[in-house]
Order: structure tokens, then C-alpha cells, then sequence
């Protein structure tokens, strides 16, 4: 089985998950409506929309669980009401506007799954003027975090694995987002909303987010934890809060701080986050401040310095560089201009295969270079 298909049972069989958005999809969607369900998985909360009376339903999927959802929609007696369409929803079309627009693409704090992007453009293209966006709105929630397991994974770069030196590789680790599962006993604070994203208008970029907080007990800060809430309806909210009682099964996030802070109870910690999330650039700054008004400590981290760019590549994004087509770009170009709306695909590929021996070894490999380049912008 696809490890994808096994990444959306994990979905399926996540109940706090599945019950959320089957209330609020009963909530929101009316006899009658027209649902746009985007990155639609195996098509569960087009399934769900149209339990609750949706005449049709648009879902929008860009990798090949598609076909599943196809199979799975067809097994459930559904397949009359919904159109599946192969892409990404910024660059499809539908033939009509439609009355709700459903996702799941929040990610683990609210952003990192495209979610604002991806409804500002169908909430413009798509939705009717009284449309309704489920979700409506994300919370993005904060607090210090003492962590241990997490920081000693940054650690770890400077323990000499097998008597070599890895200590350059610290500096990456220490300016990376990781997924975790956080603990009530993990917080070092009361959690607080640092962003409120309104889906219903543009989220502007970069998007900051702003908080403070005391300390509620002492111990040691490893870093920042991140989780999201999500209003699915006037009911209904989903989150992976670790405090939430009903808390769907997705990790959070740990922010790290460059070495441990010592937290006394009714310290301060203040926290400020840039984010650009078409980019999923996070950077964090966090100030300590002690009962007298001493600061104790200050860190300041991005993703951006946690991302491996190598010098080869960098060089090339000079204004200065002046590229060249290497050969697998010239085949690749070839293979554009071939596209014609006359040749056929066998045609395409015995073409590329008899211009290019010098990179395709067989007339298979050449068909399967083909193959990636035409189901990616062929129409």
C-alpha cells in the first residue's frame, strides 16, 4: 500500500477529526448547495457534504489519491453528484460558483499546508458573494515549552557520532521547525492566541505574530510550542491543542531556543514570529525577563537559516548569473515545443529518444522522462 494511502487512514481513523468536520459540514451546508472541496484526499468531506443534501460537489485534488477518491465516491453511490478534478485549485477552473468551500489544509499551526493561500484565491475565483468558507477562521497558539526530547535532538550535533566532529550541522538544527506532540506538562505558561487568521479576507504577509506571557511554574525553556484552533462552524472548533479535551491526533510544533533558559515562576517570556507562508519562512525572537526586569536571555532563529542551500545553487540566483539549458533542460524544452495538438504521445516520446541517446538508455526511459513532463503541464 502507498504510504500516502496510509497517511489518510491515519486522517480517517482520527475520530475527534472525522466528528468535527461531520458536524460542521451538517451545520453549514444546505439542500441544494454547491460544495467546492479542495485538496480533497479520498474525498471525505465531499462524502460528508453530500450526506448533508449538496447537489454537487467540485472536489480538487492534485496528486493521485484522486483516482481513490473516484473509487471511493462510486462505492458510496455518490459519483452522480461529485466532479473530481485533477490539479492544484490555483490553477483550475470551475463552471460555476459555488455556496461552500471546505478544506483540511491547516497543517499543524495553521498555515503550513497552504490554507491561507489556497481559500483567498478560491474565496475570489469561486465562491459566491454569501458564500461560506469552513473553516472560517485559524488561531495560531503559543506558549514556552519545557522539552528535554525535542532539544536534545539539536543537541545531538555536537555529540561527535562516531568520533567525527558534526558540530557545523548544530546551527541547521537549531533553526528548524520540528513536529512534536506537546504535553500539558510541557508548557511552562498558560498558552495564548498570538494570530487570529480571518479567512474571509486577505491574510497579509509577512504575517507576525505577537505574544508575552508569565511563566506558571519554574523550568528550563527549550523553545517555543505552536498548535492551531480552527472555527469549522458556529459550533464546532478543531484543534491539536495539547489541552484540548477532544484533540485531533496532529503533532504540533517546537520552535528551539539556542541553548536551555532557566525559568523562575512569574518570569516573562515574550515571543514575536515572522512568517511567510508561501515560503514557510518562520522566524522566531524570544526575550526572557526575570521578576526585576532583567533580561535573562534573547534568541533570535529562522527557518531560512535551517534550509540546505548549497553554494552551487545559490550562485545561480544572482542577478548577475546568466544561465544556460543543461542537456535534461533542453530535452525537457524539446518535449514542450513537441506539444503541438498533433503529435501523439508515441510519437513524443520515439522523438525525444532518437534526439537524446546520450541521456535515455532505452525507449522506456526516455517514455517515462516524457510521461513527467506531460502530466505535469499538458492539458
Amino acid at each position: 500500500m502507498s504510504l500516502v494511502v496510509d497517511e489518510h487512514r491515519a486522517y480517517l481513523a482520527d475520530q475527534a477529526r472525522m466528528s468535527a468536520f461531520c458536524k460542521a459540514i451538517g451545520e453549514t451546508v444546505k439542500p441544494g448547495d454547491v460544495v467546492l472541496d479542495l485538496g480533497s484526499g479520498t474525498g471525505i468531506l465531499g462524502l460528508f457534504a453530500c450526506r448533508a443534501g449538496a447537489t454537487r460537489v467540485y472536489s480538487i485534488e492534485e496528486g493521485g489519491m484522486v483516482e481513490l477518491a473516484r473509487a471511493i465516491c462510486r462505492a458510496n453511490g455518490f459519483h452522480d453528484r461529485v466532479t473530481f478534478i485533477k490539479g492544484l485549485s490555483t490553477r483550475v477552473e470551475l463552471p460555476e460558483r459555488v455556496d461552500v468551500v471546505v478544506a483540511d489544509q491547516i497543517g499543524r499551526f495553521g498555515f503550513e499546508a497552504g490554507l491561507p493561500e489556497y481559500f483567498d484565491d478560491a474565496r475570489r475565483r469561486f465562491l459566491k458573494p454569501d458564500g461560506r468558507l469552513l473553516p472560517s477562521c485559524v488561531e495560531m497558539w503559543v506558549a514556552p515549552v519545557e522539552c528535554p526530547e525535542m532539544f536534545a535532538q539539536v543537541e545531538f550535533w555536537n555529540d561527535s557520532p562516531a568520533g567525527f566532529d558534526f558540530r557545523p550541522a548544530r546551527s541547521w538544527a537549531a533553526n528548524t521547525g520540528y513536529p512534536v506532540k506537546l504535553r500539558a506538562d510541557h508548557l511552562l505558561s498558560d498558552p495564548v492566541s498570538a494570530a487570529l487568521l480571518d479567512l474571509s479576507i486577505t491574510i497579509p504577509t509577512p504575517l507576525t505574530l505577537e505574544a508575552s506571557v508569565l511563566a506558571t511554574r519554574a523550568g528550563n525553556l527549550h523553545g517555543i510550542g505552536g498548535w492551531f484552533s480552527a472555527r469549522l462552524s458556529n459550533s464546532v472548533t478543531m484543534s491539536n491543542s495539547p489541552l484540548a479535551t477532544h484533540s485531533i491526533n496532529r503533532r504540533n510544533v517546537f520552535f528551539p531556543v539556542d541553548r536551555p533558559v532557566g525559568l523562575e515562576k512569574g518570569d516573562r517570556v515574550r515571543i514575536k514570529m515572522q512568517i511567510l507562508p508561501s515560503e514557510l519562512v518562520i522566524t522566531w525572537e524570544v526575550e526572557v525577563w526575570g521578576m526585576a526586569d532583567a533580561r535573562k536571555a534573547r534568541f533570535t532563529h529562522s527557518t531560512f537559516h535551517g534550509m540546505l542551500i548549497c553554494k552551487e545553487d545559490l550562485e545561480r540566483t544572482q542577478p548577475h548569473f546568466i544561465p544556460k539549458l543543461s542537456p535534461w533542460g533542453d530535452a525537457r524544452r524539446s518535449i514542450l515545443n513537441l506539444c503541438d495538438s498533433q503529435r501523439t504521445l508515441a510519437e513524443i516520446e520515439q522523438e525525444i529518444y532518437s534526439h537524446y541517446p546520450e541521456l535515455f538508455r532505452s525507449l522506456g526511459e526516455a517514455a517515462a522522462f516524457v510521461a513527467e513532463v506531460i502530466t505535469r503541464y499538458s492539458l
